[in-house]
């Protein structure tokens, strides 16, 4: 009985050891920046939908969410071709 309470108690502390790990984060060093810096976020001319800057596609009219909006609205509105 205190070999089975022995190796149950031996399991329970290996199996909190591992789980601590695995939720702690590593921290980053000293005066590092973060991955990513937010950005502003701009509006898609035919569809309206937010988007951040560095994904945005800028076209006559404004800034688009992908190449067919562009496509679309460039087709679609008048002006100097």
């Amino acid at each position: 009985m205190k070999i089975l309470l022995f190796l149950v108690a031996v399991f329970v502390l290996l199996w909190l050891l591992r789980g601590g790990t695995r939720r702690r984060k590593p921290t980053p060093p000293p005066g590092a920046r973060p991955a990513t810096e937010p950005q502003p976020m701009l509006t898609c001319a035919k569809c309206g939908v937010h988007l951040p800057r560095d994904e945005a596609l800028p076209g006559r009219g404004g800034v688009f969410c992908s190449e067919a909006h562009r496509t679309v609205f460039e087709q679609s509105a008048p002006g100097d071709k």
